[in-house]
């Protein structure tokens, strides 16, 4: 027999406990034996268990009550009932609660080593499967970004697509979408891989230093420049520039960003030799630039220059289905950051990620997943390491009649007090950054309840 397999055996009995144990363990297998249900659903939360022989009459918690619990920790583990009370009701109770087998006492010793090679079955049955989902993944999976659902796919195939072009693109998205993993994803499969990435922020920098990322100034050119300074553009050439939060650029930025993408020419602030580039724009943006446009907050030509190519990503709200890739996916990286062993979710913490609203999109996702993992205690995530998703069940339920202000405001006041008002904490959990989050609780006048 296989020594990999893990059996738990729980009976209040030690007579029962003993003999089914050395009977396992001369079949081969590994066995632990408990004698209540307690002790049974620590042994569950904190190790892998391929198997659970469980007594239905036991003082305190009764085999029924160990399956329901069992199953709400780990619902693909096999459990199956013992008695020697069997009763048509016990049997129907037991199997609706999801109980891999029941067997009433006296048994053959055979009976239960026929039903744990079946199991042994179902469990290589599983591993195949586990496998196969993995080779599936690797489809819904493309330079890390992830998604099966159908709008998903759209951006993939849309992606792979345009990659191998020159063309300037949009990425369109809320913020936390991954509008710069898509952005890097196109860079790396395209003809100018071999050349550098250059990302910017136009949202972080006023207009004067912006002008002097990009395109570099001049010695003497301002207060501080003490040297001259390569831009952006100088150091992106025959690679990818990408232009975060275009919309918050100056129109005096635009004018010059407009000539680059015109002529491939620019000048350094303060300086007039005119030097050449040669890099493919990728821009982003969380805000609608066709309003701006409208209303004049944007220049027209800069729009449709960049705008050659549209991507637009979809809100992790509207794409819910890809939740349980991308947990996975979080839990692996940060198992392998965090030195530690998850198997997964329970089904009550998995029923809270998929219930949730997720304002700051994947990135919110990846900054729960990350937290949960450093957190956990067990082998399984638990909605106890989802303060903020278990705080929000019990206390805030958005309505449709609320305006996306008022839910908003509430979100992010619940979200400080699960982090005891702590600004860093809560604006990783909530993906934004802090100067975000400070300008929102101002705007809310949000206080200390």
């Amino acid at each position: 027999m296989r020594k990999d397999v893990h059996i738990l055996v729980v009976d209040d009995e030690r007579i029962m406990r003993d003999s089914l144990s050395d009977w396992l363990l001369e079949e081969g297998y590994e066995v632990v034996a408990v004698e209540d249900g307690a002790r049974a659903l620590e042994k569950v939360r904190a190790e892998r268990w391929d198997a659970l022989l469980v007594d239905l009459k036991m003082p305190g918690m009764d085999g029924i009550e160990v399956l329901e619990e069992v199953k709400k920790i780990n619902q693909d583990i096999p459990v199956i009932i013992m008695t020697a009370y069997a009763t048509v009701d016990s049997a129907v109770r037991a199997m609706k609660q999801g109980a891999y087998d029941y067997i009433v006492k006296p048994f053959n010793p055979e009976e239960i080593g026929l039903a744990i090679r079946k199991i042994i079955a179902y469990q290589d049955l599983l591993k195949e499967n586990i496998y196969l989902r993995h080779e599936l993944e690797k489809k819904y999976e493309f330079m890390d970004i992830i998604g099966k659902s159908h709008k998903m796919q759209e951006v993939l195939a849309l992606v792979r697509t345009v990659a191998k072009s020159n063309s300037t693109i949009l990425i369109e998205g809320e913020s936390g979408t991954g509008k710069e993993l898509v952005a890097r994803a196109i860079h790396n499969s395209s003809l100018r891989s071999e050349g550098p990435f250059v990302a910017v922020s136009c949202a972080a920098l006023p207009e004067s230093l912006l002008e002097s990322e990009l395109f570099g100034h001049e010695k003497g050119a301002f207060t501080g420049a003490v040297a001259r300074k390569k831009g952006r553009f100088e150091i992106a050439n025959t690679g990818t520039l990408f232009l975060d939060e275009i919309g918050d650029i100056s129109p005096k930025t635009q004018v010059g960003l407009l000539r680059v993408l015109e002529e491939k020419k620019f000048t350094r602030v303060g300086g007039t030799e005119v030097l050449q580039t040669d890099v493919r724009i990728i821009s982003a943006t969380n805000k609608d630039l066709k309003a701006m446009v409208a209303e004049e907050k944007f220049r027209e030509d800069l729009y449709y220059r960049i705008n050659v190519v549209s991507i637009l990503l979809p809100p992790l709200r509207a794409k819910k289905e890809d939740i349980p890739l991308l947990v996975q996916h979080f839990l692996k990286k940060y198992c392998i950051e965090n030195k530690k062993e998850i198997d997964g979710l329970s089904s009550e913490a998995s029923r809270l990620l998929m219930k949730y609203d997720w304002p700051g999109n994947v990135r919110e996702l990846e900054n729960v997943i990350e937290r949960a993992v450093v957190v956990a205690k067990e082998r399984i995530i638990v909605p106890e390491d989802l303060p903020l998703l278990a705080a929000e069940e019990g206390k805030f339920k958005p309505t449709p009649d609320m305006s996306l202000r008022e839910v908003e405001k509430e979100h992010i006041l619940l979200a400080l007090e699960s982090n005891n008002w702590n600004i860093t904490k809560t604006a990783k959990m909530l993906g934004i950054d802090r100067n975000t989050l400070s300008s929102r609780i101002k705007k809310y006048k949000l206080k200390k309840r």
